[in-house]
């Protein structure tokens, strides 16, 4: 049997083939690859349709986390509160301008930043918050903006699997000081390569953010901060020009194949299935289900030829790279975060995107049903996602990798 695609970027390319080639024939024309027309069209189209004043794209969504932190005045002494369960980018970048990144654990069923557990971080070092929109789903973004306005903090959306998604009838990227996204292959909106866009109502944010992305340049030669080669090439902004004019098309795409797995996926013991608050849309950059048999289950799947992931195998103050803050800040990240550890320890992602096939996707169902089938739960998660008999992840035993080893 033929291994399915855990994303299939080809059948969109197909879909879309004459626009895409005419589009990067049109750059390759124009003798213009970085920067120039396209990325000036894009950034004004990505504006309008996020609904804020001004967008500012850049050559990664890593890039774009970067100089939202620099743009803002993070550096050496300032601490930023983030989620402690997303892609590593995410604290990184923090880390790359001086600052701490402080963990906050998050909401137990959409395993986004808890405004809550955010209050509870602060200190007289705070500067900025970094809500991650996971599995595209915005966190409490008002909760966010309140506690903000209460301690006098900057919000920095992290939407880089949101992009696209509404909360309260707002689109992700237009609900803090500074939104940022990834325009990765793989993302509800990707380019051909890296890419990423900073937006914001703000003037003079976004005037000191494009300032930051070209070398810290006003104009030619003439440099007025430190600042990052961080421009977007013209070929991926042709790109992402075609593929906006169908985006929203692709989300329909994206809510019905959810609707199909959610609809069949119900009720299978041992399984959580993506949970959206009210008030919010997801553009499901993953679909992520829950289970306390994730190996047994990813074996099951990889058996039959379908491809899993797991969005992330380990919080990220459990990464190597965090190891210099020692034993005790690691043991204090543990316990403050539960939710982290256990998400951790279960989410597994299954193939998803706008152009699954009702077959494919049966396929998948068939398969997962076949695993409730022969039993294999009977010793893990009841269907209302309880962890069973397996154990957590903790310090006792591993505190870098967690309990499994296959983490």
């Amino acid at each position: 049997m033929e291994r399915l695609p855990f994303i299939d970027l080809k059948a969109q390319y197909n879909a879309y083939r004459e626009e895409l080639d005419e589009a990067i024939s049109r750059v390759v024309r124009s003798g213009v690859f970085v920067q120039g027309q396209e990325v000036s069209s894009l950034e004004g189209e990505l504006a309008g349709y996020v609904g804020v004043g001004h967008c500012v794209s850049c050559a990664s969504g890593t890039d774009a986390l970067y100089i939202a932190l620099r743009a803002s005045g993070v550096g050496p002494g300032d601490e930023v509160i983030t989620t402690g369960f997303s892609f590593f980018a995410t604290a990184g970048m923090i880390s790359l301008t001086g600052a701490l990144p402080v963990f906050a654990d998050v909401d137990p069923e959409t395993c986004n930043l808890d405004p809550k557990r955010v209050e509870e971080s602060i200190t007289r070092r705070t500067k900025a918050v970094i809500p991650v929109g996971l599995y595209g789903q915005t966190a409490d973004m008002d909760g966010m903006a309140e506690i903000a306005k209460k301690h006098g903090l900057i919000v920095i959306e992290d939407a880089a699997q949101s992009f696209g998604a509404e909360y309260n009838g707002r689109r992700s990227c237009g609900l803090s000081d500074i939104g940022c996204t990834s325009f990765y292959p793989s993302k509800p909106l990707g380019s051909y390569g890296e890419g990423g866009a900073l937006f914001t109502n703000d003037d003079e944010l976004a005037a000191r953010m494009r300032q930051i992305m070209n070398q810290g340049q006003r104009t030619g030669y003439d440099h007025a901060v430190i600042g990052i080669n961080g421009r977007l090439h013209a070929l991926q902004a042709a790109v992402l020009r075609v593929k906006l004019s169908h985006f929203n098309d692709e989300l329909a795409l994206r809510r019905a194949a959810e609707s199909r797995y959610t609809a069949a996926l119900t009720g299978i013991g041992g399984l959580r299935l993506p949970f959206v608050r009210e008030n919010h849309t997801s553009v499901f950059a993953q679909y992520t289900i829950r289970t306390g048999q994730r190996e047994a289950l990813r074996k099951h799947l990889s058996g039959h030829d379908i491809p899993t992931a797991v969005h992330y195998p380990r919080p990220i103050y459990r990464q190597d790279a965090y190891a210099h803050m020692g034993e005790e800040w690691l043991r204090r990240n543990i316990e403050m975060c539960p939710n982290c550890e256990l998400a951790a320890h279960e989410v597994l992602s299954l193939p998803f995107g706008p152009f699954l096939s009702r077959n494919d996707q049966n396929r998948i169902i068939k398969s997962l049903r076949e695993f409730e089938g022969e039993k294999n739960y009977e010793s893990g998660s009841d269907r209302n996602g309880s962890h069973g008999k397996e154990p957590l992840p903790g310090i006792e035993v591993n505190p870098r990798g967690g309990t499994d080893s296959r983490l």
